[in-house]
Order: C-alpha cells, then structure tokens, then sequence
C-alpha cells in the first residue's frame, strides 16, 4: 500500500524483503531479496536510497543508528525504533515524559511476577517486552498457579518479560499522527478498534466518542508522538477506561492497521501523509471526505485452500456492497488468522456503514431497538407525544433510526444534562425538543451540545402554544434552536431529514422524490378542481 501511494506520487520505491515474489514486489519500483534483520543486507540496501523508512519496527535498529552516522537519511531515526521495538523500555520513554499509562513493571525471576502480582493484583497481564504484535507475545494469568505456566508460554524470563496492571477498560481507540521533518505534527480522526482473539478486526472512523475525549486521545496521542524522534505516521494505540481516563497501550513508529481506512475515507490517506512526511513534502489534508467509514480485516479462517476459497467467497460480497473497496494482499500462504486483506466501507452515516457491514458478513441482526439513532425526540411530559409522535412517523418513512424519550427541563435536570453531552458519543446527529409553556427544554439542551436542535413549541390550554413558541425562539446569541410553528413535530422531522441528507446522496434522493410527490398532489387537486368546480369538489 505504501508502494502504491509512492507510484501515483511518482516516487521510485525500493523494497527490503526475503520473500521472492513478496506482495509489494509486484508494485514497487524495485525487490531486494534479503531480510530487514540482517544487518549487512540493510547496509548495502541502503546504498541505493535517498531516504530509508520503515514498514515494521522489528528490524536490525543497530544497523540504522551506524548507517545514521554514516550519513544516511532514516526516518523515523534508529533512536525512535530502539525505543519502540523494546514494550519495557517503550514503556519507561513514555512514563518518564509523562504520558499516561497502565502500571507496569519489568520482571525475571518468579518471585519478582509473583511481588507484582501481589502489588497489581488478578488477572494479571504478562508480556513479552521484543517481537509482539497480534496478540503474540502476551499472556493472562488469572491466578497465582498459572503464573510458572504463562512464563513458560512466553518463552521464559530469559525472553525478556515484564507485567502490566488490568485495564478494565471501555473502548479501544487509536490515533495516526503524522511528523512531518521539521517536528510538526498533525493527527487524523480518532478511531475506536474492535479486535478479536487479540488481533484487530474492525476499526470504526470517526470513535463514537465525546469531543472531550477525542481531545484527551489526540492530545495524549501528539504529546507521545513529540517525544520522539524523526518523521513518518505513526499509530497510538490507546485505552479508554470507565472513568474517562485516555491512557496510552503501545506506539507504532509506522502506517498502521487501524489507518487502513484512510485510504478511501481521508483526502490524504496515511501511506501518502508517511511520504510527505520523510521526504519533507508539505503534509496533507486528513480530514474524512465521507462522513463515515468501517474497516474489516480478511484474517485467515482456514489453512490453505479451504481458507482461501472462504476468503474470496467474502471478497465477492463485497464487490456488491455499496461504499466497499477491497484490498487484497496477495500473500502466498493462507494460515488461520494471519491478514489477507481488508475491506473498506464508506457511507454516509455510522448506522449505513455498519448495516452494511451486517450485510456483507451475512448476519441477519437487524432489530430496530439495537439499531443506533441518528435522531433524538424528546419532549418534557407524556402529555406532549400526541403533538411529537408525527416527527417520529416522517422520521420512519425516510427509513432513518430515530429514538424517543421524556426529559424534563425542570423535573428532572440531571436527566437532561447527561442527555445532551452524551448524545454526540452516542451517534445523535440531530436533536428535536418539544415543549410547552416555559419550553426551556430545547434551549437548555442548545446549551450543552454541539448538534443541532429543533425546537418543536407544543400548544396549551392557557395561551394555544404562543408562550411556548415566544420562549424557544427568543434565544440568546450563540445558543441556536431552530423553532418552527406550533404543534408541527412533522416539519420537525422534515427538517432533520434535510439535515441529515447534506451529507447522504441517497437520503437526497428521497427527499427531492417526496418533493416531487407533494408537488404532484398539489397538480392532481388543481386539474380535479378545475375540471369538475368547486361545488362538486366539495362534495
């Protein structure tokens, strides 16, 4: 992938690789056979380049640093691989400049795990500190009994070990930061990663997370990323914990796993922001250009040939799913869960892209309680869902997930407040509030959100909604409620669906068709009532 942004950027790329016929052989200007460990092979490799970067960490850093003082351009620097290649040791460069992580500590005989084990307690999470990825390389021990047999499992203390407290943690997001030669950096859309079996299997772009936590993850993300040296993308790996807490797993001084989706779903996608970045090249746009994008690892569901035809039974799925793009690898061995491929999905929503995900993995889980909303509907009182329930009804024919609830303003306002921050993290996109009398609702919910509300004044007995509507459309500057007339929770609707479709060509569709629909309606009673009169019309 990084050889084939290299060629449409009209960059010659030289690859170091010990497998003839590897995947990148077919698109990269040149294969070297010979092995990235290898320390005479990387030395005389380096001879034919103008810039030498990296695809994986676990290469031969000594090496570089030599080839470093011999003039050679390496990026990332040989500092930054020793760094990272070594977990413990990444570990400690990160604590010692503050970044916010996991307890840990290192360990070599079994009194020293068991002394950990007592100090962090059960399960306790065993690592291996060089040559883990994947899931590789890492251990639970649930209990005192299993620590000997997890320490044999990982290859013993002479393997280099060390133990992390349990995360108990919510989500698992992660960031690419991109470091550009002079020491800037510039980060893409938090993504949350779904891994099963230790490796990762979807990552889903943007996190469904709050602004404020999106921050947290990229400030924490860009403080590690500064902490090193040289330039390139490079992937934070990170745990969101049930308080809230960002705090960092591992660091990848490369393109990433969980930037993949870049590819379709960013204006410059990581390979290409990892070329500009080494060869000092202004850095490129990453922000999405669609609204939404999934991405799903092809891993190994067999060996050999029965694994394969599974693969390319899921790869012509896919090439009938709408927004997916297919990568293939072309590895020339299936084994079970080793990456093959991945398939990206692009759309206009989270809801769209993982309908079709469901669809492409044959999984009839369809149940509109589980379906994420897009809309929110909430009203003050039960009294007011005669007037709100016609949003919802529009809401419906345009086949949008759609959620109704009563929060009160005034009775209960805790309610209200968890409401409105959470709504965004939750993949609320649109926010309709009805409200009679004072109306507070809509505004008090303005307030404390950033998406858009729809102010829906409900009539009552005292003054026929006209209370209702002055309190919703007299809000202060910078606190925005768009009001409409009483009682009219169907243009509500309307309103979120034209929302809703700036950014979904087939909800445009629709929209244009129900238009011309009502235009239709409008010609079909005027040519009736000029044909026939009023007199018959009215009968």
């Amino acid at each position: 992938m990084l050889c084939q942004a290299a060629s449409q950027m009209g960059i010659k790329m030289a690859i170091l690789d010990p497998l003839q016929g590897c995947p990148a052989s077919s698109v990269c200007h040149e294969h070297v056979l010979g092995s990235f460990s290898d320390g005479d092979a990387v030395r005389e490799f380096a001879k034919r380049c103008g810039v030498l970067t990296v695809e994986i960490e676990h290469v031969d850093a000594a090496t570089l640093e030599k080839l470093e003082e011999q003039g050679v351009d390496c990026e990332p620097k040989a500092s930054t691989i020793t760094i990272i290649q070594d977990k413990y040791r990444q570990k400690k460069h990160f604590s010692n400049f503050g970044i916010p992580l996991t307890d840990f500590m290192e360990v070599d005989t079994l009194h020293s795990i068991e002394e950990a084990a007592e100090r962090f307690g059960y399960p306790l999470m065993v690592k291996s500190k060089r040559l883990a990825y994947d899931g590789r390389g890492n251990a639970v021990a649930q209990k005192k009994e299993d620590l000997s047999s997890v320490v044999a499992s990982l290859g013993g203390f002479e393997h280099g070990l060390y133990v992390e407290r349990w995360t108990p943690f919510v989500k698992e997001l992660s960031v690419i930061v991109a470091r550009s030669r002079d020491g800037s950096t510039v980060c893409y859309p938090v993504v949350e990663t779904i891994h099963k079996d230790n490796i990762c299997h979807i990552v889903e772009a943007p996190a469904e997370v709050s602004a404020k936590i999106k921050k947290s993850a990229t400030d924490v993300a860009e403080k590690a990323i500064k902490s090193l040296e040289g330039a390139g993308v490079f992937a934070v790996e990170l745990f969101l914990t049930e308080d809230d807490e960002i705090l960092l797993n591992e660091v990848a001084p490369r393109p990433h796993n969980s930037g993949h989706h870049t590819i379709e779903s960013c204006y410059t996608s990581q390979y290409e922001q990892h070329l500009r970045a080494i060869l000092g090249i202004p850095l490129g746009d990453l922000s999405m250009k669609a609204p939404a994008a999934i991405m799903y690892n092809i891993l190994g569901e067999d060996e050999g040939d029965a694994g394969f035809f599974l693969a390319h039974q899921l790869i012509e799925r896919a090439l009938n799913i709408p927004g997916a793009s297919v990568h293939w690898y072309a590895k020339p061995e299936m084994r079970k869960q080793r990456k093959m491929g991945h398939i990206t999905i692009v759309g206009p929503s989270k809801a769209s892209v993982k309908s079709r995900l469901d669809k492409l993995l044959q999984r009839d889980t369809y149940d509109p309680k589980k379906v994420s909303p897009r809309v929110s509907i909430i009203m003050g009182s039960d009294s007011d869902l005669n007037v709100m329930k016609d949003a919802e009804v529009i809401l419906k024919k345009f086949n949008i997930p759609v959620e109704t609830t009563i929060v009160s303003a005034h009775r209960t306002p805790e309610r209200m407040y968890d409401f409105a921050k959470s709504a965004y993290g939750r993949g609320i996109e649109v926010i309709i509030a009805g409200a009679g009398g004072a109306a507070h609702l809509p505004g008090m919910v303005a307030s404390l959100t950033s998406l858009p509300v729809i102010g829906v004044p409900v009539k009552t007995q005292s003054l026929s909604g006209l209370d209702s509507l002055l309190s919703i459309v007299q809000m202060p500057k910078g606190i925005p409620v768009a009001t409409l007339a009483i009682g009219n929770a169907e243009n509500a609707g309307l309103l979120a669906v034209k929302i809703l479709a700036k950014t979904d060509p087939e909800l445009t569709d629709k929209v244009l068709k129900y238009q011309d629909d009502l235009r239709d309606m409008v010609l079909e009673k005027a040519e009736r009532l000029e044909n026939i009169g009023w007199e018959e019309y009215l009968k």
